[in-house]
């Protein structure tokens, strides 16, 4: 398929993005920024699909009534100055639904509005076009103070702030790669159910007091940023706000320094701590020159720690080109997290073995491996045929 991506460099265009190179990486994905959008009528050109995720959710009252409602509006005329009929998936927000506390605000109007729009061009053209609509959303790499109070509250805690909450109260929070699946199952029509193809689809979040994400990433830090011990992390949502937290730490909290304890027998470092939950160890030797890894995950947590020999640990952000790079050594114990969306390695620079620690949160299962092939220093973004 051809996707277009607008709003492709957003928060949630990103994580959509990532998804779609991880999971269907034989699909041809056409990101649209502010930079592009004036060529969105020849980018439309015999496309299969659009996700429609530009908008506004900053701004004055008139950006967010009027903003959203002209992103839709330009859309149309380029699909019709294109000549082109996709599947079209809208992210729209629940502001909109009747008896939300935000339907009347200028954001729920400038949503409502886009809304029509696209529907009505939909009937016109005879295409598809499905809404959906999400709650909070939250998740790595938000910018505080701008995407959601969620990502606020992990940049505070990750740089020693304290979180202030004014009128706790209880919101449905969704993790933005379940945003982003639900996004990709209403694109491919068969495995949505609609009534008249005009339903809003609306992923479930879950509900969670303000003040309840505020204590999660307080107590998760208190444990995890002296020495690296991993917090008790006892379902799925746990997991998602420790990467979010571990993503506002990265990469100045790293790497993490574990206590050598010595006595005349020699010396223990402990790799790994966990206060609950269940994971897997597992130690590599690495002959000298050659790499491992060169594989991203999107929910997996994952330790590296070298025992002997020295290793170069590289790392580079999914849709990005800068590497970041750790010389560590078995004789100074450090340990380093591998952050969700980061492709990861690493290679043998030493002149003897290399062992490595390895410790992940969860037993590896072959049906549903979260490992994606993926090099990090060569064919960017290409992924290779199998993991390390």
């Amino acid at each position: 398929m051809r996707i277009v991506v607008t709003g492709a460099n957003g928060f949630l265009g990103l994580h959509t993005r990532t998804r779609l190179l991880l999971t269907r990486p034989d699909d041809v994905v056409v990101p649209v920024g502010r930079a592009q959008w004036e060529a969105l009528p020849d980018l439309l050109c015999d496309a299969d699909a659009v996700l429609h995720l530009a908008g506004y959710n900053r701004g004055d009252d008139a950006d967010l009534a009027d903003g959203n409602t002209a992103l839709a509006e330009e859309l149309v005329r380029a699909l019709e100055a294109a000549r082109a009929t996709p599947t079209v998936v809208y992210a729209g927000s629940t502001y909109v639904d009747e008896g939300h506390w935000g339907a009347d605000s200028p954001y729920a109007t400038g949503k409502r509005r886009a809304g029509d729009v696209l529907r009505a061009w939909g009937e016109r053209a005879g295409a598809a076009v499905r809404e959906v609509r999400f709650t909070g959303l939250f998740g790595e790499h938000g910018r505080p103070h701008y995407n959601s109070f969620v990502a606020t509250f992990a940049h505070l805690v990750a740089t020693g702030g304290t979180p202030k909450i004014v009128g706790d109260r209880e919101l449905p929070l969704l993790h933005v790669q379940d945003a982003a699946a639900a996004l990709l199952a209403a694109m491919d029509t068969d495995e949505v159910s609609t009534t008249g193809g005009s339903e809003p689809i609306r992923p479930p979040g879950r509900p969670t007091l303000i003040s309840e994400v505020a204590q999660r990433f307080t107590h998760m830090h208190r444990i995890y940023a002296p020495v690296g011990e991993i917090p008790a992390l006892t379902g799925e949502f746990d997991v998602h706000l420790f990467n979010t937290l571990r993503a506002a730490m990265w990469p100045q909290a790293y790497p993490l320094r574990p206590v050598p304890r010595s006595d005349q027998r020699g010396t223990l470092v402990e790799t790994i701590r966990v206060h609950g939950g269940t994971g897997q160890a597992f130690v590599s030797s690495t002959n000298p020159g050659f790499t491992r890894g060169d594989h991203v995950h999107l929910h997996k947590i994952e330790r590296f720690q070298v025992l002997s020999g020295t290793g170069l640990i590289r790392l580079r952000r999914v849709l990005s080109d800068e590497v970041l790079e750790f010389r560590v050594t078995g004789d100074e114990p450090a340990v380093i997290d591998m952050p969700t969306h980061w492709t990861h390695s690493i290679e043998n620079i030493g002149d003897d073995e290399l062992v490595t620690s390895f410790w992940t949160n969860e037993l590896f299962d072959p049906d549903r491996p979260d490992t994606y092939p993926l090099p990090v220093l060569t064919g960017r973004d290409r992924p290779t045929s199998a993991a390390s």
